[in-house]
């Protein structure tokens, strides 16, 4: 079973929080909760709030196991940027924009796939 959440109009680059949420894809999510725990970015807060919900809401109205959710899919969208000016010289005005996120979290129960197969093909292409 699938269990998806989602935080909409972060105030954070996408660009900066999809460094954090490449780092947690495919994790058991107690081990992706103590990454994001000791990551010292504003996205790692951010993406930790989404995914404490997704575990909750899985707990409570899936009554699954919190211990054997893997995280399928951590994403950052785009959100729109807030518009802002700042004055510039001989009475002009410079564009400012602030951008936004969407972060989507996605848990599942079935367990993370094994990576042995890329080993394999890599033993086989050496031969």
């Amino acid at each position: 079973m699938e269990v998806k959440s989602t935080s909409k109009y972060v105030r954070l680059s996408p660009k900066k929080a999809r460094d954090v949420a490449r780092e947690i894809q495919g994790l058991p999510a107690s081990s992706a909760m103590d990454i994001l725990n000791f990551t010292p970015k504003k996205a790692a807060m951010l993406i930790g709030k989404t995914l404490k919900t997704a575990m909750a809401d899985a707990e409570h109205n899936f009554k699954l196991d919190a211990e054997s959710l893997t995280i399928k899919e951590a994403t950052i969208g785009i959100g729109p940027a807030l518009k802002r000016f700042k004055p510039r010289a001989k009475g002009s005005a410079g564009a400012i924009r602030r951008p936004t996120s969407h972060i989507f979290i996605t848990l599942t129960d079935a367990p993370a796939p094994a990576k042995k197969a890329k080993a394999a093909k890599t033993a086989k292409a050496a031969e």
